[in-house]
């Protein structure tokens, strides 16, 4: 082991150089979870081609088997294809947390900004409103909002959307306050900039990655939470392919083809670790890129 020409030794709290440099990198498990991601993505996109059956045929002869060549996952109590539903399934399974993600962060982020920005009344009323829907528990509201309005997955993810944008609005909002007293926002106001632009050409670049790691965050919560109300028989008609209803639905036949509720599980399970995975590490990297500019 060399040792170092000069004896300096690295400050407490400071990283070498080696280190810097591994944490300015993606990594491996990043890249492994940008795969797998796509994976589901290429999947959900295909799935009507690519399916080897119709995931709503029902073959009571053939129900409730376990995995063969023929079904290699199985069948469920009425004799679906298991990994047919589980391929048009990863629609339900994406399409929904992701509109909630981005439409959550685009609402969050647009009330965080003007509240921290802007502060005094807008900032007390935003906060205030804020306060109140998280005295509100989201799940037990969305039950009994898609419950008692009937509606369908749709109406879940717009309850999902409201009640999930206030996370967003304090988290967006805290950046900004540690943002808005910056020398470089005072050299922004000297020139006259208007603070529309201070906020949207200035702050936004510099809170983007913790907007980028929050808004996969919301992807993992609304994925849970969808795959829990559907699980509940809420959002999704009954027989539809769903993570979460197949979870429900094949309960029964656990014992004759743990396939049926252990495929939709592992599905939900990796897609969410996946993501969270790509929010930690993009966070990681893009704010230590951020500070360096």
């Amino acid at each position: 082991m060399s040792a170092d020409p000069s004896g300096a030794q690295p400050s407490p709290g400071t990283e070498t150089p080696a280190e810097e440099k591994r944490r300015t990198r993606w990594g491996p498990i990043f890249w492994i979870a940008v795969v797998i991601v796509a994976f589901f993505i290429i999947i959900a996109i295909t799935a009507d081609w690519i399916a080897p059956y119709d995931p709503l045929a029902q073959d009571l002869v053939a129900s409730s088997q376990g995995p063969s060549a023929a079904h290699w996952l199985g069948t469920d109590q009425l004799g679906r294809d298991i990994l047919s539903r589980l391929m048009v399934g990863s629609r339900t399974g994406i399409i929904g947390p992701a509109v909630v993600a981005i439409c959550a962060t685009v609402i969050g982020t647009l009330l965080g900004l003007w509240a921290g920005f802007s502060g005094g009344l807008a900032d007390s009323v935003t906060m205030r409103s804020v306060d109140l829907a998280y005295a509100i528990p989201p799940l037990l509201l969305a039950i009994v909002l898609v419950g008692i309005l009937g509606g369908g997955y749709w109406l879940a993810v717009v309850v999902l959307i409201v009640l999930s944008a206030p996370a967003d609005v304090r988290v967006v909002r805290a950046a900004v306050l540690a943002q808005r007293e910056m020398p470089y926002i005072a050299a922004a106001r000297t020139l006259g900039l208007s603070q529309m632009r201070i906020a949207f050409k200035h702050i936004l670049p510099n809170v983007a990655p913790t907007l980028a790691a929050n808004a996969l965050l919301q992807f993992v919560v609304a994925l849970i939470a969808l795959s829990g109300l559907a699980f509940l028989g809420i959002g999704v008609s009954a027989g539809t392919p769903d993570w979460g209803l197949m979870i429900a639905e094949n309960r029964a036949i656990l014992d004759l083809n743990p396939w049926a509720v252990i495929g939709p599980a592992l599905c939900i399970t990796i897609l969410a670790v996946s993501v969270g995975l790509m929010g930690d590490r993009a966070f990681d990297v893009t704010t230590k890129r951020t500070n360096e500019r």
